[in-house]
């Protein structure tokens, strides 16, 4: 996946987990912190500039990964700005501006890009392995770590069937015109469910062959300097509270 592509060419990839989730909390924090949605758009860019200049994501990438997030940010920020107001010389309810939308508006797209920049520091800079290694460390539900990484499976194995049926299809004209195209992809559809079922299916039964009666258990990296870099990491989480705290 895109995301797993753009992990694993990041130089800070390498950096423990504890120290990027710490960082990123920061983030958190300071976004809400913010007095002033100018204060919360500060915080917000240094969270993507050191997404993009620190841990070297490429800003195509960066904007791919982020885009869907953004959309449904505009279509909220749309639903802030208009109210459904009822008159009492009509009966028809119409819609009209909100009065006060532009400053909740500012305020919505200020901490949810903050919040989105921060999430997504962690989750670009961070292999998913190490995530549920530092959430099996902070005594997350063990079940929810294993549907977590079973998920994370499953989106591979979809991913090979739809490429591998898709093109078969190709190969016999199955997307010639569009009426064959319509039909391919009901194909496709159908196909993919009974495979995706079966696969599960098949996996189930291999962990019952085990005698799989526990979580999930798998080797977590050891991270060099982890102390240091949670150090480090604190740090920076503090002035960037500190920041967004007395920032005007």
């Amino acid at each position: 996946m895109l995301i797993d592509r753009i992990v694993n060419a990041c130089p800070w990839r390498d950096i423990s987990p504890a120290a990027k989730s710490l960082f990123a909390l920061s983030g958190f924090i300071a976004i809400f912190a913010a007095g002033q949605p100018s204060t919360a758009a500060i915080v917000s860019a240094l969270l993507i500039l050191v997404t993009l200049f620190g841990a070297g994501i490429k800003l195509g990438a960066y904007l791919r990964v982020a885009a869907p997030a953004l959309l449904f940010l505009m279509l909220g920020c749309l639903s802030l700005a208009y109210t459904l107001e009822f008159n009492a010389s009509s009966a028809i309810p119409h819609i009209a501006l909100a009065a006060d939308a532009e400053q909740r508006i500012l305020i919505l797209c200020s901490r949810s890009t903050g919040a989105l920049a921060a999430m997504l520091f962690l989750v670009l800079s961070t292999p998913i392995n190490d995530l549920l290694g530092l959430l099996r460390r902070l005594r997350a539900p063990a079940l929810l770590l294993d549907i977590m990484q079973l998920c994370h499976r499953m989106l591979y194995v979809i991913s090979a069937a739809v490429q591998a049926t898709h093109t078969a299809q190709a190969a016999r004209l199955g997307y010639a015109t569009p009426a064959t195209a319509m039909r391919s992809l009901g194909e496709l559809v159908a196909s993919l469910s009974l495979q995706v079922w079966q696969r599960a299916h098949y996996l189930h039964l291999a962990a019952q062959a085990r005698n799989n009666d526990g979580p999930l258990r798998f080797i977590e990296r050891q991270h060099a300097n982890a102390r240091r870099d949670c150090l480090l990491a604190g740090l920076a989480g503090c002035l960037l509270i500190a920041a967004a705290r007395w920032l005007p």
